[in-house]
């Protein structure tokens, strides 16, 4: 039986990383409550500059990079996007100002690659963080430290990572 973190959980890994937070995002769309409104907005062409919902989270990638620590994270995008997926790219800079280093790879390109379906976080390269959906909605996530799951989703890590494209490229070929 696999046991799934909580809120609180998850908040300990971010903070106790002390080298990088490596993110795979493959869902066409994520229905996070804190994003709904901005979502909604963005669908009705108001979304303007209004960030503040992503404050939290951008002040922690400020503070972690500040301290020499990365985050990364390469991006699933179907082609052409959803609508979700145009959302996200258009709040992407922000979390690139804020010190991520954001790639982009086809949704096509990474089913060739045999890469997963599933949502990851890989921390230090030791933990390695499953994110379970359904829906769209974050169901759990489930930690493991096995030397061998580790390793073969830090592997999967090298092969999106050297296939995709820096989110800025992305922007310009889009």
């Amino acid at each position: 039986m696999r046991r799934l973190l909580d809120g609180a959980e998850l908040a300990r890994l971010f903070a106790r990383f002390t080298r990088s937070a490596w993110r795979f995002e493959t869902q066409a769309e994520y229905r996070e409550v804190s994003e709904a409104e901005p979502y909604r907005r963005f669908l009705a062409g108001e979304l303007g500059e209004d960030r503040s919902w992503m404050t939290e989270w951008l002040r922690s990638v400020t503070a972690s990079t500040r301290q020499g620590r990365s985050f990364a994270r390469v991006r699933v995008v179907a082609y052409p996007p959803t609508d979700y997926q145009r959302f996200e790219m258009a709040v992407a800079p922000d979390n690139e100002a804020a010190g991520e280093d954001i790639r982009v790879l086809a949704a096509q390109r990474a089913r060739g690659l045999r890469l997963p379906a599933q949502d990851f976080w890989l921390f230090d390269d030791a933990v390695l963080a499953l994110m379970h959906f359904g829906a769209g909605t974050l169901t759990g996530i489930e930690v493991t430290t096995d030397v061998a799951r580790v390793e073969q989703y830090r592997a999967h890590r090298l092969r999106a990572w050297s296939h995709a494209v820096p989110l800025s490229e992305h922007m310009t070929i889009s």
